[in-house]
């Protein structure tokens, strides 16, 4: 799972989804976030790139927007809506993706209708100001081994390096924002994530983007 966050995003997307994605996240905080028709307008741009490649789209909050330009899917965190009622809002067959960092909370996340769970910050990440404090892979070992049927993407600071660690816990799948966006060649670099995944795809139970 990919997230853009560069000064041409819209090629960056495209790189990575050539360099093999398996799904994007677009997720628009902070003081020069997009806002009303500008963010409308950017989403469904990144959309339609999405679908010329086959990747599923998804909207990180605003469940709204998700709704109104029919995403694939919705993020929400613990602060953000409600995943009970996200579920309700978004329905049945629609992706929703829950950030969780206890186990309770992934318990609640799995009642509530989640198709994965995000679970982190593994390492330290400079790409969320709001960053909870570095949680390791501990956490996803333990999730992972109650609830080996819910898919975990391992959130924070992951890189082509140091991903292995965090598949071997037990993550399904990685997200990711500047080992792709800060790349001098994006599309090498997803590719370089992607064989990571590769080497652990028999331990794993879905594919890295």
């Amino acid at each position: 799972m990919g997230s853009v966050n560069a000064d041409n995003p819209l090629s960056v997307l495209e790189d990575a989804l050539k360099g093999g994605i398996t799904c994007f996240q677009l997720r628009e905080k902070g003081i020069k976030a997009l806002q009303g028709n500008e963010k409308k307008a950017f989403a469904q741009s990144c959309q339609r790139l999405c679908a010329q490649y086959g990747v599923p789209f998804i909207v990180n909050d605003d469940v709204e927007l998700a709704i109104e330009i029919k995403a694939d899917g919705v993020h929400v965190g613990q602060d953000d809506a409600c995943a009970v009622e996200v579920r309700k809002k978004i329905g049945p067959t629609k992706i929703l993706g829950v950030s969780v960092h206890t186990v309770e909370e992934a318990k609640a996340a799995k009642i509530a209708g989640a198709d994965y769970i995000g679970m982190g910050p593994v390492y330290a990440t400079v790409s969320k100001m709001d960053a909870k404090p570095v949680a390791g892979t501990k956490m996803i070992q333990e999730v992972s081994g109650l609830y080996p049927d819910l898919p975990i993407m391992g959130i924070g600071g992951i890189t082509a390096t140091n991903a292995g660690p965090v598949f071997q816990a037990g993550a399904s799948g990685i997200s990711v924002i500047s080992a792709i966006a800060a790349a001098k060649d994006v599309e090498n670099a997803t590719l370089e994530l992607k064989g990571v995944f590769l080497q652990w795809k028999g331990k794993s139970k879905t594919v890295i983007g």
